[in-house]
């Protein structure tokens, strides 16, 4: 059973540029994470996993020319880190700012020498909220550097693969290596989007038998999580798109034909996205409606009770005037005043009549169907 949405917005604070700053400015939140590198070097033949301290020298370890390298960073608490990028391995400034400044859309760029791509790792946490993380890939001829801001992640299918070496994943290079980890990004969403359509159905049930106010909330919730999804994948599509069509040599013609495929989900997930947040408005209509209707029914049942008060209230009143028709002191007779005040079982007659009355009235509403 899916975990019922919190129903709080909780939007992670991005720290944007003052205007005027400096392009390819290297900023440094004070809340990241120290780095932790690991360097996968791997071929057809054999896989190896080693925990690097630094990137200093990091272009002796990845210069053999049969095989390949992954360089996974986590965290992004180092200048001395993003030094190498820029000095050793002349990493373009204003990549090193789009990776450090962790707000930006799924994007793809050509420079010379290298390839740049960024994603954005989605996943929901244990209080039910969409949590949106930048992750950043540079790729070069031989090797594939990743970056991310935290220290977990959904890559853990991709290093199995790379472990067991199934498919093309040691031997397609380091465009197919990208490929691998951004088709796992995008096969995330799919999850995320199960997840929300199992919530949808509990909100449904909920809907149909005993709707509350918490409901518009979760519903309400659904719908901007889908919004910030349908802009990631609106992104991501176009990254896709980009990559396709591109003539960079360091993507090879029969990686594009798996990044197809990963262009084909996106699709997908474009309308699976767009439906869902058709059925998050059907629900919302769906909310409204039931309440409605429910206001309704009340103001019928209190109607129909005061249109069976009113005339007994009316007989009631008239009664209640007390003019008499003899004055009792005097015994002068009052002309056009009440003869049945004095009346024997006057007051019997009159509760008779008022029931004679009410009764006449319910037999009425029921005969138009209104108690239904």
């Amino acid at each position: 059973m899916a975990k019922p949405l919190h129903f709080k917005n909780r939007k992670k604070k991005y720290e944007l540029p003052a205007p005027g700053t400096t392009p390819g400015f290297v900023y440094i939140a004070e809340d990241s994470l120290p780095p932790k590198i690991t360097l996968y070097s791997y071929n057809s033949e054999h896989f190896e996993i080693e925990e690097l301290k630094s990137l200093k020298a990091i272009s002796a370890k990845t210069n053999r020319k049969d095989t390949f390298y992954w360089v996974e960073l986590k965290g992004l608490k180092s200048a001395e880190m993003f030094k190498v990028f820029s000095d050793e391995l002349k990493i373009h400034k204003l990549v090193l700012e789009d990776i450090t400044r962790t707000y930006h859309r799924p994007k793809f760029e050509e420079y010379s020498g290298y390839n740049f791509a960024i994603s954005r790792m989605l996943r929901i946490n244990t209080e039910g909220e969409l949590e949106n993380q930048q992750f950043s890939i540079i790729q070069t001829q031989q090797v594939l550097y990743t970056f991310q801001e935290s220290y977990d992640d959904c890559l853990e299918a991709v290093r199995n693969r790379l472990k067991e070496g199934k498919g093309n994943i040691r031997t397609g290079g380091s465009g197919y290596l990208m490929y691998a980890l951004m088709d796992m990004v995008v096969d995330s969403y799919f999850s995320i989007i199960n997840t929300w359509n199992e919530n949808m159905d509990l909100i449904e049930d909920r809907l149909l038998l005993r709707p509350d106010k918490m409901v518009m909330y979760e519903i309400q919730q659904v719908k901007r999580n889908l919004i910030s999804l349908r802009r990631v994948v609106w992104a991501e599509r176009d990254k896709m798109n980009d990559i396709l069509r591109s003539d960079s040599a360091l993507i090879a013609e029969q990686t594009k034909m798996f990044i197809k495929d990963a262009y084909d989900h996106t699709v997908q997930l474009m309308e699976m996205v767009e439906s869902m947040k058709e059925i998050a408005s059907s629900n919302i209509d769906m909310y409204l409606s039931i309440i409605s209707n429910r206001m309704n029914e009340i103001m019928k049942v209190l109607t129909i009770i005061s249109s069976i008060f009113i005339p007994l209230t009316f007989v009631a009143g008239i009664y209640g005037m007390n003019f008499a028709k003899q004055d009792p002191v005097t015994g002068k007779v009052m002309p056009n005043n009440m003869p049945e005040l004095y009346q024997e079982h006057g007051y019997a007659y009159t509760l008779l009549i008022m029931a004679f009355i009410a009764v006449v009235q319910i037999i009425f509403f029921w005969r138009k169907n209104w108690f239904r």
